[in-house]
């Protein structure tokens, strides 16, 4: 079966991130994490986090007298899912247009290098 695929916006990234750090957390709990990089009150992460849970990307549970949410969309799921994304908006799904732009724009170092020649071996055995 398929997994469905989700797209987040920007400011459910921001939230999502605090989920995947550190699940379950409550309204409050996101909240008082969120301030100081958003300005997010309150009635802003309920509101994200009712879309979130619309999307599939949360789940809640009720303890007590507060709601605890937890992610239930992967990370890596969602970091696929953005990639592939961004790279059929903007290079028009060609990953070696991607590559040149990447290579014209900055010097690669050794370790760029190494890295992508890890992940293209890995790649050329997964027949």
């Amino acid at each position: 079966m398929e997994k469905k695929r989700i797209s987040l916006s920007d400011g459910e990234w921001k939230l999502m991130n605090r989920l995947w750090e550190r699940p379950p957390m409550t309204i409050m709990e996101l909240t008082a994490a969120l301030r100081e990089e958003t300005g997010w009150g309150k009635n802003t992460v309920i509101t994200m986090l009712s879309r979130l849970e619309a999307k599939g990307a949360v789940q809640c549970e009720k303890l007590d007298r507060a709601k605890q949410y937890f992610p239930v969309l992967k990370k890596q799921d969602a970091a696929r899912a953005e990639t592939e994304n961004f790279l059929g908006k903007v290079y028009g799904g060609s990953l070696g247009l991607m590559m040149s732009a990447m290579v014209e724009s900055r010097r690669l170092t050794e370790s760029d290098v190494a890295e992508l020649s890890a992940i293209l071996e890995k790649a050329g055995g997964a027949k």
